[in-house]
């Protein structure tokens, strides 16, 4: 509970801190909220995304999950996109994952964690796609570090097949999908260089970017 009190007492501070440096921060977020950006990564604790790109409250909608993962059933995360770029008229959505993510390692592992196993298939069916390219990287912690790059690259993919991504592509409106890694080692974000704009160049943009992170 000492815990929970201290987080508490941090909050206040803060928001007293907040309030000091610019007395209108508060009243102005709330009377708006219009961020250009979706940032869809990973739960990891060590992956804050408004602080590693150096963002304000209200600057950037988000939405995390175990591995960065965006499946075609999953509401939760289509919610979110939907509402981003239909209702918020986002401009960018990038999907960013890590290296040395747990749930990576586990799905390359095959652990057996228990619930999570059936939702990290989904990382083992990057692997499975790229099997060839990984097993001939001899060095596990290389190998595990390019099935993070592929599984971002995959998941971008499967971000600009939504229905909600072509509709908006096909009406005319300009928005780009992004695919990005982290260094928890380092603090840095890299470029995985595929970004997605239209539908027409989804198809080699995907495969360039899987030659050049290959």
């Amino acid at each position: 509970m000492n815990d929970l009190h201290q987080l508490l007492e941090k909050n206040r501070a803060w928001a007293e801190n907040k309030k000091a440096t610019d007395p209108e921060f508060f009243n102005i977020l709330a009377q708006k909220h219009e961020p250009r950006y979706l940032w869809i990564g990973c739960s990891d604790s060590r992956v804050p995304a408004t602080q590693l790109v150096g963002l304000e409250a209200g600057d950037l909608f988000v939405h995390r999950n175990v591995a960065n993962v965006v499946v075609h059933t999953d509401f939760n995360c289509l919610s979110v996109l939907q509402y981003a770029v239909d209702v918020l008229k986002i401009d960018h959505i990038i999907v960013c994952g890590h290296y040395d993510c747990g749930g990576v390692k586990a799905a390359m592992k095959n652990l057996q964690l228990g619930l999570i196993d059936n939702w990290l298939r989904h990382v083992q069916d990057v692997f499975h796609n790229h099997d060839k390219m990984l097993n001939e990287i001899a060095d596990k912690e290389l190998r595990l570090n390019k099935l993070s790059e592929l599984n971002v690259v995959e998941q971008v993919l499967n971000v600009s097949r939504t229905t909600i991504v072509q509709n908006a592509w096909r009406r005319g409106q300009e928005l780009a999908v992004h695919g990005w890694i982290y260094g928890v080692q380092d603090g840095l974000l890299r470029d995985l260089s595929i970004c997605v704009n239209n539908a027409e160049g989804l198809a080699q943009a995907y495969k360039d970017a899987v030659e050049k992170n290959g």
